[in-house]
């Protein structure tokens, strides 16, 4: 896999993968002293442009090895686990923004379906800002049975929903804790839903009755974080 964007790039460096070899422009070398050190080939613009495919680079690109991706029921371990698991979420810049945000919000690790979702792609790593380097990515074959077997672990199942759902801050989040987003366009699958404890949704105020999946996701991380703190 070639990651690219200096973020990325730099977090691969610390993660758990093996990074093979560096390319990086001679201006990026001289602005970045953690790049001297990972003693990168020099190459120009349009040759690192070439090695990922994307103009977003900035300069720095790393093959590295393939993403690891973690067990799924590691990560209800803690008895405090806050795990997010995402029905069939196919853009890579919204799996990588949500990665983004639970790897800062200390989350235990994110959960996909192994079909029909975005994967940790080179797009992905670059949404996250190298977060998936740091954070428990796990892929199931069919969500809905894990989270049957979460819930059987001592889980409760949370979907975020636009309907028929409760104010997400009048919910217990203490112990296991597992949050469900639905996809881009049609949110949760009936099965999915099916198999929550409760639906839940944020407060709408506005016009626009929806938000993209990773601002969600953020706002919903956050806020149990905080009902966790004050209900402590």
């Amino acid at each position: 896999m070639i990651v690219y964007g200096r973020n990325p790039v730099r977090e691969a460096l610390r993660g758990r993968r093996k990074v093979h070899r560096v390319w990086a422009s001679r201006r990026a070398v001289d602005s970045e002293q953690w790049l001297s050190d990972a003693r990168p080939q020099i190459a120009d613009q349009d040759e690192i442009e070439r090695l990922c495919g994307s103009l977003e680079h900035q300069g720095v690109c790393a093959e590295a090895a393939a993403y690891p991706y973690a067990d799924a029921d590691r990560l209800l371990a803690a008895e405090d686990a806050l795990v997010v698991c995402l029905d069939e979420v196919q853009d890579p810049h919204n799996l990588g923004a949500v990665c983004r945000v639970a790897e800062s919000a200390g989350a235990a690790g994110v959960v996909i379906p192994e079909r029909r979702s975005a994967e940790v792609t080179p797009a992905a790593c670059k949404a996250s800002a190298g977060a998936v380097e740091h954070l428990a990515v796990a892929r199931v074959g069919n969500l809905a049975n894990w989270l049957g077997s979460a819930k059987q672990a001592g889980a409760w199942i949370y979907g975020a929903a636009a309907e028929e759902a409760a104010p997400y801050d009048t919910l217990d989040y203490g112990g296991r804790v597992v949050l469900v987003l639905g996809s881009e366009g049609r949110g949760l699958r009936p099965r999915v839903a099916a198999t929550c404890d409760q639906l839940f949704a944020l407060p709408q105020r506005g016009r626009v009755n929806s938000l993209n999946v990773s601002t969600a996701a953020a706002a919903l991380m956050y806020g149990i974080l905080h009902l966790r703190d004050h209900r402590a």
